[in-house]
């Protein structure tokens, strides 16, 4: 069992991995929660909160709370190394996820078999019946750590798609990505072969309740301009949907996979809106998953982040059912732990901030937003027209239909072409015999059973005292085959690592040493990035790469992030922690002070004219301490030491609050150390209490020249306010 402070252990998942079982199959939904008080707020559309997770950054405003959102919300997972996945799925889960999405490795589609073992991916994770189980394990566990039931997902093409769908039902994964038309357009996979094994493959998600996404998306991602293929996106939608209805698949576990095919500079919503409102009135009997739009996005997390909100409040407006976040990985070269935990933190965060907008807003009838939904569905509804007309769908992709460059009807003749009796697996497709049968659950088309027995035509498992869906000792579990590229030499090359006290910085994977700077240099690009890549290396980094390059302007200064290696560790044992700060909560503090009024000085000291900072512990408008009802008698920038403590005479102030920015020559602390004396000298030092604060001030220190207390950069009004009540209360205790 999982606490909040204890790592998920890997060896552990990995023990007895093949005996395991896991605790469920089929996809499940947000348990929703319309009407929620939350906080003191009434919410109108979330779902039942997590056991544990981490709120928002602002939350600590608002008591804690971490209200969830109703929609299903997707993360991306895949470094390449599936047992460093498994943490990052711990910390997406924290953070609001509860569809982990698993990305195949580069070229798996085009496989012709189940992988075994667990060897290191490029480009996405190798799908294995041991990475699978063990992540379906770990996640197993992880739900009952937040208290939510959370969607394993994959891909289900490729030519090994129906062997890979068995898998899958098998080990419990909960959702697929499953088009034919994928395979057929993005990896030249023939198309009889394709459709025939996508009529096997869906037949058994439908046995395994697994929810089913399609890749129509993907034409936005390949097409010259995305925003051109809109009409032929619906068709290609419309086709896989029905399909996978004729199969068997339930529609409610038929999901659309929706980009919106355009980003800012362009008129983001202008043309984005209309087409997802012809998405949601096209398909309203479907399950909508929305991916925020990757085409156009590099290596600016900003960027990134302002286009995923656009598309969060289009997946609001037209009542998305799913939320996928993804992140600028790409263009930075590798995955980040971070930019994962950003992005669910985003979707959270803008879901969360949209509630109960349709209850405030309504989708215009007229205008410019119903006619151009309008045109886009005469546009694929014609579309389809000439398809049939053509003959089909296999002659219309042979004749390239699709993927083509002009906004239908007018084409450019540059779309994707593939032969009907070409692509790989061509010819591989052979009519069963009359006598064939399968003696197996979930199979598609004619089988044969009733010759044998007339009672297994339903259940034909039953010939064999049942399949591997009936009977999982049947199951056969391969572990590693690669006495080198596997999962336990990783392991022992980082053994240094794992539960143990040494650290490293990670991005990646665990204890990868990357650490990431940020720069701004006083110059064009290219002499940024050459000089960027000078001080790295002058930093003692390893393997230093630019990974964001910013115009600030073409001259003046150019913004430079970089990633490097160290080679150094961290032993935690070495380290002094400083004693953490627990504040009081908000009516902790006013209950005390209404009982004990208490009446503060405070002042910038020296010739310091800083006074930001101080206003911000102290004024009501900055969450300052004045909201509690303590009196401030607030007496400017640059104080002299005297005037600050014969005002706290002439106040009879409990407390003494010195803000100190100014660091030369260590004066912030001799003039601590001054104050304290002086306080001595007039005889009030052990009535009131002297608290220095800035952000240069090391708490230890501050307290080492006099002070009871130090605040240093990240300080809180209410920091400051739990130490003066604590410390008023041992004054008082003293006193008895």
């Amino acid at each position: 069992m999982l606490t909040p402070n204890k790592k998920l252990d890997i060896k552990e998942i990995l023990k007895d991995l093949d005996k395991y079982t896991p605790k469920r199959r089929g996809w499940v939904w947000r348990e929703k929660q319309p009407n929620a008080i939350i906080g003191g707020y009434q919410y109108s559309d979330t779902s039942t909160p997590l056991k544990n997770s981490i709120p928002l950054p602002s939350a600590k405003y608002f008591h804690n709370i971490d209200p969830q959102p109703s929609f299903v919300i997707t993360t991306e997972i895949a470094s390449g190394r599936f047992e460093d996945d498994i943490r990052r799925m711990r910390m997406a889960a924290w953070h609001g996820a509860d569809h982990i999405m698993v990305i195949r490795t580069a070229g798996q589609s085009h496989f012709d078999g189940l992988l075994e073992g667990t060897p290191q991916g490029s480009g996405g994770v190798p799908i294995t019946r041991k990475q699978i189980r063990a992540q379906r394990k770990a996640l197993d566990i992880i739900e009952d750590e937040v208290g939510r039931l959370i969607n394993y997902h994959s891909y289900v093409s490729g030519v090994a798609g129906p062997d890979i769908a068995v898998m899958f039902v098998e080990e419990g994964v909960n959702g697929a990505h499953q088009d034919p038309q994928y395979n057929v357009l993005y990896r030249n996979i023939n198309m009889v072969r394709s459709f025939v094994d996508a009529a096997e493959s869906k037949k058994i998600m439908a046995y395994g309740e697994m929810l089913q996404i399609d890749g129509a998306h993907n034409a936005n991602a390949t097409a010259k301009e995305a925003w051109k293929v809109m009409p032929e996106l619906l068709v290609q939608h419309g086709i896989n949907c029905l399909f996978s209805e004729k199969v068997g698949m339930s529609r409610d576990l038929i999901a659309l996979s929706t980009v919106p095919p355009i980003a800012p500079p362009a008129p983001d919503l202008k043309i984005n809106l209309p087409y997802a409102v012809a998405l949601r009135e096209f398909f309203n009997n479907y399950k909508m998953r929305s991916q925020m739009n990757t085409k156009y996005m590099e290596s600016s997390t900003r960027e990134a982040t302002v286009t995923h909100v656009l598309n969060l409040m289009i997946s609001k407006l037209t009542k998305t059912d799913i939320q996928s976040t993804i992140t600028p990985d790409e263009g930075r070269n590798v995955p980040w732990h971070m930019y994962n935990v950003e992005a669910l933190d985003t979707a959270k965060q803008a879901l969360v901030g949209m509630d109960g907008l349709m209850e405030m807003l309504e989708i215009k009838k007229d205008g410019y937003l119903p006619k151009k939904a309008r045109e886009i569905k005469e546009r694929a509804v014609l579309f389809l027209e000439e398809l049939l007309k053509t003959g089909g769908y296999f002659e219309a992709v042979e004749k390239g239909f699709f993927i083509d460059s002009g906004i239908y009807p007018e084409r450019n003749g540059d779309g994707i072409s593939r032969k009907i009796n070409g692509g790989i697996g061509a010819h591989t497709v052979y009519e069963r015999d009359d006598d064939y049968f399968a003696p197996v659950t979930a199979h598609f088309g004619y089988n044969n059973v009733g010759q044998y027995d007339q009672t297994a035509i339903d259940n034909p498992s039953i010939l064999i005292n049942g399949c591997t869906f009936e009977d999982r000792k049947k199951i056969q579990y391969i572990d590693e085959l690669d006495d080198i590229d596997n999962v336990n030499t990783r392991i022992m090359e980082k053994e240094t690592y794992i539960n143990t006290n040494i650290i490293k910085p990670e991005v990646e994977w665990l204890a990868d040493g990357i650490v990431v700077v940020d720069l701004t240099l006083p110059t064009s690009v290219p002499y940024a990035k050459a000089a960027a890549l000078v001080i790295g290396k002058r930093m003692n980094l390893d393997d230093v790469i630019i990974i964001h390059e910013e115009i600030l302007h073409p001259s003046e200064a150019t913004r430079i992030q970089f990633k490097g290696r160290v080679q150094f560790d961290i032993d935690l044992n070495s380290l002094t922690i400083p004693k953490e700060i627990i504040s009081l909560s908000d009516d902790e503090i006013t209950s005390f002070i209404k009982d004990h009024p208490m009446t503060i000085v405070a002042g910038t000291i020296g010739e310091d004219e800083h006074s930001v900072g101080l206003r911000e512990i102290i004024d009501i408008k900055h969450g300052g301490i004045e909201k509690y009802g303590i009196n401030c008698e607030y007496l400017g920038t640059s104080v002299a030491i005297e005037k600050l403590i014969d005002a706290a005479i002439e106040l009879n102030a409990d407390a003494i609050l010195i803000s100190t920015i100014i660091s030369h020559d260590d004066i912030h602390y001799r003039n601590m150390k001054k104050v304290h004396e002086t306080a001595i000298e007039k005889g009030i030092r052990d009535k009131v209490i002297i608290i220095a604060g800035g952000t240069q001030v090391v708490p230890d220190l501050a307290v080492k020249n006099g002070m009871d207390a130090g605040f240093g950069r990240g300080t809180k009004g209410s920091h400051v306010a739990t130490f003066l009540v604590n410390k008023k209360k041992e004054m008082a205790e003293h006193d008895n």
